[in-house]
């Protein structure tokens, strides 16, 4: 099983910046110095979107990118695909700069290397059900023969059988954006860029449509970029998680990783009302050994959740259990840590929080 850290990069953020207003180029110098979004806003009237941003997005992981309303999160995304120019910066995809494209490339590039499903559907009403999925590849000049077939066999793999000929309106929302899905897919494109494509939709149609994406990406291993405010979603889809505040990156890495070393009070605040057992792994919390303890209460594995093994201690805190993985032991998880792991420690969000004061 391969980590993020051994697969290729597919997307290069470096040196990313967006300002908004009348003449970015001439505040960029000040930003570059330090100057913070409000300064810059107050006196110049000018609008801090992206704040020298540097992602690398891995060929076939799902990377989330979340934080709050006005976080730069959904500007970003838009430079992934040129939708917005930005002020200074590269984006690679395969080592070639977006950025440096011509008109014809880009088209190229929005075609056929990158499909994108949208918040609100994004669906044309006039086109049927069937239209809307195959409209990429109708838009590349496939003949409608090729492209109904393609198109078919991806609403049959989202849910979708038999509601071809069927209009926008007549679905549900959580239909509609399985069209999106649909669609984004039989583009064929191998990268997926997701713009809060569930939070439209109703909690448990939203669970629904998340486990779909894990489903299908298990399968085709895509290289998605999915942006979320939501951190419970954004604990479960991402591979690599990048948390900005304010136009810039506060933190970002492996999930797991960031919610037991948080190294900022802005993450801490963040993750501060989570269900820490519902999306903490044991990997995050066995010691790593191959050797078998004493008095072993059983075996876990080494991606279960602790609210599992919380469920099948029965409470106990004084078990032992082996850590296995692919049929190999890996670790040992005693739940006197797993208890520990339950809590953020006090001393290390108040030293953050000094630290930045």
């Amino acid at each position: 099983m391969n980590t993020s850290s051994d697969k290729k990069t597919k997307i290069a953020i470096r040196e990313l910046y967006k300002i908004f207003g009348a003449d970015p180029e001439s505040v960029l110098p000040l930003v570059k110095d330090g100057m913070s979004k409000a300064e810059l806003m107050e006196n110049h009237r000018h609008v801090l979107g992206l704040n020298n941003i540097n992602v690398d997005i891995k060929e076939g992981d799902i990377t989330v990118m979340m934080g709050l309303s006005g976080s730069g999160k959904s500007t970003l995304i838009r430079h992934i695909n040129r939708l917005i120019e930005p002020t200074a910066g590269r984006v690679e995809l395969d080592g070639t700069d977006i950025v440096e494209m011509n008109e014809k490339e880009l088209r190229h590039l929005r075609r056929e290397e990158m499909s994108m499903v949208f918040q609100h559907f994004a669906l044309l009403p006039h086109r049927t059900v069937l239209e809307n999925a195959g409209m990429a590849l109708d838009v590349r000049g496939v003949p409608r023969a090729e492209f109904e077939s393609e198109a078919n066999k991806w609403l049959d793999r989202v849910g979708l059988q038999g509601v071809g000929d069927q209009y926008p309106h007549q679905l549900s929302g959580g239909m509609q954006q399985r069209v999106g899905i649909a669609r984004a897919l039989s583009s064929n494109s191998p990268v997926m860029l997701m713009d809060e494509a569930f939070s439209a939709l109703d909690p448990l149609i939203r669970t629904d449509m998340q486990d779909l994406l894990l489903d299908l990406q298990e399968e085709l291993q895509k290289t998605v970029v999915f942006i979320s405010h939501d951190l419970d979603e954004a604990l479960k889809l991402a591979d690599h998680l990048v948390i900005l505040n304010q136009g810039h990156v506060v933190q970002q890495g492996e999930p797991q990783e960031i919610l037991m070393k948080p190294n900022d009070p802005y993450i801490v605040d963040f993750i501060s009302d989570i269900n820490r057992a519902r999306v903490l792994r044991v990997r995050s919390v066995m010691e790593e050994t191959t050797q078998r303890p004493e008095n072993v209460a059983g075996e876990v594995d080494y991606d279960d959740n602790l609210e599992s093994v919380i469920a099948r201690s029965e409470g106990q805190t004084g078990l032992t259990y082996c850590v296995m993985r692919n049929g190999e032991q890996v670790g040992v998880l005693k739940m006197t840590d797993l208890v520990k792991a339950l809590v953020p420690t006090a001393a290390a969000a108040d030293g953050l929080r000094s630290g930045a004061a």
